[in-house]
């Protein structure tokens, strides 16, 4: 048997004849940039998100550093966050001038350690973002409370988190200032395409989002700041408009497999299977597993015809990129030792049941085998 890590074509098959006739009309009129499908797309996610505003950008990594200029973030400035994270979290801190802190991931949830972030916290320190890491979002009452104590804001990276839950409230609905949202093709809600959005109930911050995202203003050939050129597309905004509709039942199958990963797991100790934080809902963008014998297990697994990815091989304090902030292993002892481990097995909504069994079978065959 063949288990793919992601399989979008299937997805495709299934939404074909909507996004085909979508995007028809679309090349019709010849709508490429701010056509009707853009806005019409931002009303719908923030009303998904139960935000007050949506705004769309050209990527993940442009609604993270605009979200970050719209706060004024810059050079001086320190920005907390996790060091397991995907670099875009971090690389669009540095490209506004402002200085990356790094801190510790819970050994149990991997979401950012609250325990350790009030002992990173400077005078120079200008904001807090929390990492919604493989659809699990983090403890956001705490971070607040960490947060508040020093008067400082807070925004979510919520990446990998569309339609995740905490304490009964989707996020960005409002557990911060904003929060910021990749529509990479392989996301929970992904684009065919890159593109990406910020949701906030902050009227004033989503007006500077969304001037930064065209050059500035509002109005064509009126700038009232300088800006960048990021926009989503109308044919990108097409698609996320029809996947939206669909979010909360792929979700809900996403948590079906990771039950049955969990179920079929319970009796293995040398597997260890994610914790959720508590009064959440995870949407399980990613389900990932820590071994002791990772790399070998993956190999094996491969010619098996599983695939399999790791998330992520490095921490931001062990990549080259960050040698300049000179942190040694032994200073994020957690995200060391888990990056060896971490394995991330396959996950999507239209895995089968079966197709899990095997995943789950071979693994179980081979975590202690595998060299």
């Amino acid at each position: 048997m063949t288990v793919k890590f992601l399989d979008l074509k299937i997805q495709y098959n299934k939404l074909k004849p909507e996004i085909d006739a979508a995007w028809a009309d679309i090349l019709n009129q010849t709508m490429y940039i701010g056509g009707a499908p853009v806005g019409e797309f931002e009303c719908d996610f923030a009303g998904y998100c139960n935000a007050q505003f949506a705004v769309s950008v050209g990527n993940g990594t442009d609604a993270i550093q605009l979200a970050l200029r719209a706060m004024n973030i810059g050079p001086g400035d320190e920005v907390i966050l996790p060091t397991n994270t995907f670099i875009a979290t971090s690389e669009s801190v540095t490209a506004t001038g402002a200085r990356v802190v790094l801190v510790d991931h819970d050994p149990h949830t991997y979401m950012i350690d609250v325990n350790l972030i009030e002992e990173k916290i400077t005078p120079r320190t200008k904001l807090i973002i929390p990492v919604h890491l493989y659809g699990q979002p983090a403890d956001m009452d705490a971070v607040n409370r960490v947060a508040a104590a020093h008067g400082i804001p807070v925004m979510e990276d919520a990446s990998q988190a569309h339609g995740a839950y905490y304490k009964g409230k989707r996020i960005g609905s409002g557990h911060s200032r904003l929060a910021s949202f990749s529509f990479y093709p392989g996301k929970n809600l992904g684009a065919y395409g890159d593109a990406g959005g910020v949701v906030t109930n902050d009227e004033a911050l989503a007006l500077k989002i969304r001037m930064l995202s065209s050059h500035g203003g509002i109005k064509k050939y009126q700038h009232d700041i300088e800006g960048f050129n990021s926009r989503l597309d109308t044919l990108q905004a097409a698609v996320l408009k029809i996947k939206l509709k669909y979010l909360d039942e792929w979700n809900a199958l996403r948590r079906q497999h990771a039950a049955l990963y969990n179920a079929l797991f319970a009796d293995v100790e040398e597997v260890k299977t994610p914790k959720e934080v508590p009064d959440t809902v995870p949407v399980y963008h990613l389900y990932v597993i820590r071994v002791q014998n990772r790399d070998a297990l993956q190999k094996r697994l491969n010619e098996l015809g599983i695939s399999t990815g790791i998330h992520y091989p490095l921490p931001l304090h062990l990549m080259k990129a960050y040698q300049y902030l000179g942190h040694k292993p032994s200073d994020f002892p957690v995200a060391s030792e888990y990056a060896s481990q971490i394995l991330s097995l396959p996950m999507y909504p239209e895995l089968t049941e079966g197709e899990i069994e095997y995943v789950a079978k071979c693994v179980k065959e081979n975590v202690l085998t595998a060299v």
